[in-house]
Formats: C-alpha cells, sequence, structure tokens
C-alpha cells in the first residue's frame, strides 16, 4: 500500500458543528462535514426542527440557525437511523425546549440502551417514554424553563456529558457535569468557540465542565478535521501490510480521541507526523505510516475512553502482532452499535485467530507477522467498524474474506473502499 490519501471529516466534530449552527442566530459555514449516513440524518433532524441547511456545490454547508430556545416541533418523528451520537446528543437539545419528539432508528439503534441519557435529562425535568430496556422508540417531552443539575458520570461518556450540557445552553442558571475519567472533549471546544459561557476546571472529583445556559450562541466558519476514527484503519492497513508507506492527510490528533495512535506505538508500529497545525482550534497533522512488525502488549485500560471506537481496529492489528495482547477495561464497547467485543472475537475466529473473552475486552493471540488463514463469512452485526476492521484483516489474509453487509460502512466512510483502493493501486478515486 502507497500514496496519499485523505480519510473524511471527523464524526464527532460534524454533527456538533451542525447542531451549534442551528441554535445560533445568523449564518455559519461549515467546510469538510463529513457527509455519511449519520452526519446526514443529524442534518435533517435540524431541518425538521426549524434550522436551514444547504450544501453548495463546493462542499462547504450554510447553516441559518433558530437560536437557543427557537426549536421548533417536528411535524413527524426523527428518524436517526445507525447513529447513536444524533439520538442521544439530540435528546439533550429537545430536553431543555418546549416541544415532543419521537425518536426511531435502525435495528441496530433500536437495540442501544439510552438510559444513561434518559436518567440525567429527566432529572432536569424532560418526561421521557421509551420502549422497554430504556431503548427506541422513545419520546421526549421537553421542559421550559428546564432544571440545572450537577451530574456525575457513573460511566466515562462523551455522549451523556454532551447531551446535559446541550441540555444546559437553553436552562437558566449553571449546568454542570463532573466526569471522573476524561472523554472526548469536541463539545468543550466548540461550545466556547460558538460563544458559550463555559469553564473547565481540574478537582480532586475530576473534571468539573461548567455551563451558564439560557446562552446566544454566534456563527461560526467552522473547519473539520479528518476524522482518527477513520485514519485509524488506514493506519493499520499500512502497519500490517509489508512494503508499505502511506501518508494519510489532515487527521485530527485530540488527545481525547488519539489514543489508538499511542497503542499502535507502543506495539512499534512506525507513525509520524507530519505539518503539525491547529485547524478550527483541533491539533490536526499529516500521518506517515510505513509497514513494522508489531509486538503483542497489554494496552493501558487509562486510553479506553481515548480509543473506545478503535478497539475493533486495534484487534485486527493485535492479530498480527507477536505474541498475545490484552486489552481490559473496555466496557462501553459491550453497548455500541453492536456488542464489539463479542462480534469481534467471532469474526477474527472465523479467520482463524484464537481468542479469549472478557465481559470487558479481548486477549488475542498474534501470528508473530504472518498472514492470517482467512476464510470465512463475517458478521457484521450492522456495525460499520466490525465491516471495515475485516476488511482490513482481509489484505493480510490467505483466503478471501466475506463481509455479510458491508452498507454499514458509509455511516462513517462512504469512500472506505475507494480509499483502500487507492492505496493498492487499483483506482485513483480517494487519491487527495
Amino acid at each position: 500500500m502507497r500514496g496519499r490519501v485523505a480519510v473524511p471529516g471527523d464524526k464527532s466534530i460534524s454533527h456538533r458543528a451542525l447542531m451549534l449552527s442551528a441554535l445560533a442566530v445568523g449564518e455559519s459555514r461549515i467546510e469538510g462535514l463529513l457527509e455519511g449516513e449519520d452526519v446526514l440524518a443529524t442534518a435533517a433532524a435540524m431541518r425538521a426542527m426549524g434550522a436551514t441547511i444547504t450544501r453548495g456545490d463546493d462542499g462547504i454547508w450554510t447553516v441559518h440557525g433558530v437560536g437557543v430556545g427557537g426549536l421548533m416541533q417536528p411535524a413527524t418523528a426523527l428518524d436517526m437511523g445507525n447513529s447513536g451520537t444524533s439520538t442521544r446528543l439530540l435528546m439533550g437539545l429537545v430536553a431543555s425546549h418546549d416541544i415532543t419528539v419521537t425518536f426511531i432508528g435502525d435495528a441496530s439503534l433500536t437495540s442501544r440502551p439510552m438510559a444513561r441519557v434518559i436518567d440525567p435529562l429527566s432529572q432536569m425535568g424532560a418526561d421521557i417514554t421509551a420502549s422497554p430496556g430504556g431503548r427506541l422508540p422513545l419520546m421526549v417531552r421537553g421542559l421550559n424553563p428546564a432544571v440545572p443539575i450537577t451530574y456525575t458520570l457513573p460511566v466515562a461518556s462523551a455522549q451523556v456529558k454532551s447531551a446535559i450540557l446541550l441540555a444546559g445552553l437553553n436552562t437558566p442558571g449553571t449546568t454542570r457535569v463532573i466526569e471522573p475519567v476524561a472523554t472526548r472533549d469536541h463539545s468543550e471546544r466548540m461550545l466556547a468557540g460558538f460563544g458559550a459561557d463555559l469553564t473547565v476546571e481540574q478537582t480532586p472529583e475530576g473534571r468539573v465542565i461548567s455551563l451558564v445556559g439560557e446562552a446566544e450562541l454566534k456563527p461560526q466558519q467552522i473547519v473539520v478535521p479528518g476524522d482518527p476514527s477513520s485514519a485509524a484503519f488506514l493506519v493499520v492497513a499500512a502497519t500490517i501490510v509489508p512494503g508499505s508507506d502511506v501518508v494519510v492527510a489532515n487527521v485530527g490528533l485530540n488527545p481525547t480521541r488519539a489514543g489508538i495512535f499511542t497503542a499502535l506505538r507502543m506495539m512499534g508500529a512506525d507513525i509520524t507526523e507530519l505539518d503539525p497545525r491547529t485547524v478550527g482550534g483541533e491539533p490536526v497533522a499529516d500521518l506517515r505510516v510505513r509497514h513494522a512488525k508489531l509486538t503483542a502488549i497489554e494496552v493501558p485500560a487509562d486510553l479506553a475512553p481515548s480509543m473506545i471506537d478503535e478497539y475493533p481496529i486495534l484487534f485486527v492489528a493485535a492479530a498480527c502482532a507477536t505474541g498475545t495482547t490484552v486489552a481490559r477495561g473496555a466496557h462501553e464497547l459491550r453497548v455500541k452499535e453492536s456488542d464489539r467485543i463479542a462480534a469481534m472475537a467471532a469474526a477474527l475466529g472465523e479467520i482463524g485467530v484464537r481468542t479469549e473473552e472478557y465481559d470487558d475486552g479481548l486477549a488475542i493471540h498474534g501470528s508473530g507477522g504472518a498472514g492470517l488463514p482467512g476464510g470465512g463469512t463475517i458478521a457484521t452485526k450492522l456495525d460499520h467498524r466490525i465491516a471495515m476492521s475485516l476488511s482490513v484483516a482481509a489484505l493480510v489474509s490467505d483466503r478471501p474474506v466475506e463481509i455479510d453487509d458491508a452498507s454499514p460502512i458509509a455511516t462513517s466512510y462512504p469512500i472506505f473502499f475507494a480509499s483502500l483502493d487507492a492505496l493498492r493501486g487499483t483506482n485513483d478515486v480517494a487519491a487527495a
């Protein structure tokens, strides 16, 4: 694999850029927005609640917001597709507005628990009626004025933190979130950028984020960096395919998101940051990645919050390493788009990789740098990251690997296969 490729815009930042632009008064412009199905679901939801959102021929998105407190009653249920981020964050937005919104989604999203968001938003006064198990379909009846709360996160979750802060935007008084373990901080960075009165303090109890409500957000010009979660698949592919020398351009390296690159370097990956810079308040660099022999590690549990979405592709890297890699402390993987611990254990087993499953992670017995046996049909469980991870594993497998359903990849990385093909020299669709 050789060449230079750019990955789509960061999904987490794209969601938040659309939501906050829709709550600002005036016109915001967003460059580099991820145009995957998850983010498009967020755009459709914000349109349904009154914002004017258009895409120019130049790929720049323009948003005319309704102002904090100005969300309108949507005419129909909001279909979130596969996007847990859209659902949880929008539940927060709605919770402090005097509207009633029903959220629906696909089979994967409908199976995901929402209780961890329902609890704090209910404390703020929202009336939430969910399906059994705290799942979709669910209805949120917002309360205005809502009640400010101080909430300590029982589990590290940027989505829960963000939902509470977004609810706090239209809530009089100060809303506080205490996170004992720091999670990705895109919401805090972007809220401050839009002019919200937000402070962050390190205390013995953890990181305390305080937001003064009834905010007035100012429109912004936003440049979305490349998604490190998407980049991770290409970085691992270049690392495990012999002879590879790849540059992945414009990768966001927010320290709350870059744990996968830390873990790969601990295993011996050859990753060099070129042209480090700051774009829209976020650290960015081009990553040069060359093939390297990997050695098994015990993945530090404290990396989990900064790489929770990247564990599936880390497991693939571990399958190609020398020794047994142990990755634990990642309970959150059980409640992602799929149960990613069980799904990856089964998928790796299908291609001849031995694993042991724990309640909070996996042990993966590596091949010592040899090719993987391959073969088998992978049950992706409607999970884009399972599909992409096993597609990367197939690059070093002796026999073809069949993916039962690759369509979920469109939720986060619509040109994933074009990017792989470009680096393999079979086309240049994704060259940048």
